[in-house]
């Protein structure tokens, strides 16, 4: 057996979610990635936008490594949830490579600090403001998956490409009408008990 080193094992898993958010927009068209596809306007590019600024914030402003990366979105006069989609000005290509960038901004965050470093989270609560990095990837990779989980959703509606990422579904590898058959099978299951209560 190995020895594990936490930091690494958050760092991996970081950067799993973080694939798997990206591999979302793959084979679609801009109005696809951009398409809101529920009440509350959740689409693919805006997810990538949000998770983007949200590692900005949590790996540099936190430990006081400001990135001197432009964030409008987040000005005291921007619209409320501009964050969470992209204008018609701002392309794939560009919000793809904002999110690598902070990518890099983060890692070398990560690289650089111990697990045990204290940041100062402004946006939370004065109680608990202060925070380690191992709280911050704690929490950034719950933030991430749970987004790449909106993600997971959003595309299965756009064109029913489902699963983790395209080397491993982590699905019962079925045909379509396997899939089918088994919806309509919780269908009815789903009728019957709201039947019964």
């Amino acid at each position: 057996m190995t020895v594990s080193d936490p930091k690494a094992d958050l760092h991996r898993y970081l950067q799993i979610a973080r694939d798997a958010l990206l591999w979302k927009l793959d084979g679609l068209s801009e109005y696809d990635v951009r398409r809101p596809m529920t009440p509350t306007g959740t689409n693919l590019l805006g997810l990538i936008k949000h998770v983007a600024s949200v590692e900005f914030g949590y790996f540099g402003d936190t430990f006081d490594r400001p990135s001197g990366e432009p964030l409008p979105w987040f000005e005291e006069d921007a619209e409320a949830n501009a964050d969470m989609w992209a204008t018609a000005d701002e392309s794939r290509e560009q919000i793809i490579a904002l999110y690598h960038r902070a990518w890099a901004h983060a890692d070398a965050t990560i690289n650089e600090l111990p697990l045990d470093a204290i940041g100062r989270v402004a946006w939370w609560p004065a109680e608990r403001r202060e925070a380690t990095l191992h709280r911050i990837l704690i929490h950034v990779i719950i933030e991430t998956n749970r987004h790449a989980g909106h993600a997971d959703i959003v595309r299965e509606m756009i064109d029913g490409t489902a699963g983790l990422r395209a080397d491993n579904g982590n699905l019962p590898s079925k045909d379509q009408m396997w899939w089918e058959t088994y919806r309509n099978r919780l269908e009815q299951a789903a009728r019957e008990a709201g039947k019964a209560s």
